[in-house]
């Protein structure tokens, strides 16, 4: 709010020191299994991370070969909403496929 300088009776602007941080950003995380098949991980990249047919190609190899890999990274409660859909589609389809998050 602008203060007024009463010795020249003009309005005077003073910067805020207030400065507004980033939410912490989150990983999803999809990890391999010996039951889900890639397509399945490839459809769920693709409906709930929104990823292109060969995003979600090369993000389903990365998770088959290292283990797991990133589907996205999202603020807190995206994070949250986006591994929750993921495993409901899983369980769903009868797939132990195991979605967590960690903070990036």
């Amino acid at each position: 709010m602008p203060e007024r300088d009463f010795e020249t009776d003009e309005l005077v602007l003073t910067e805020s020191e207030t400065r507004i941080e980033e939410p912490p950003l989150y990983k999803v995380l999809l990890h391999n299994d010996d039951f889900t098949t890639m397509e399945f991980v490839v459809h769920v990249l693709e409906t709930v991370f929104q990823r292109s047919e060969n995003e979600a190609v090369r993000v389903m190899l990365h998770v088959h070969i290292g283990g797991v890999g990133v589907a996205g990274i999202y603020p807190y409660e995206i994070a949250e909403m986006k591994v929750a859909k993921a495993t409901e589609m899983a369980r769903t389809s009868e797939f132990p496929l195991l979605c967590t998050m960690e903070e990036n």
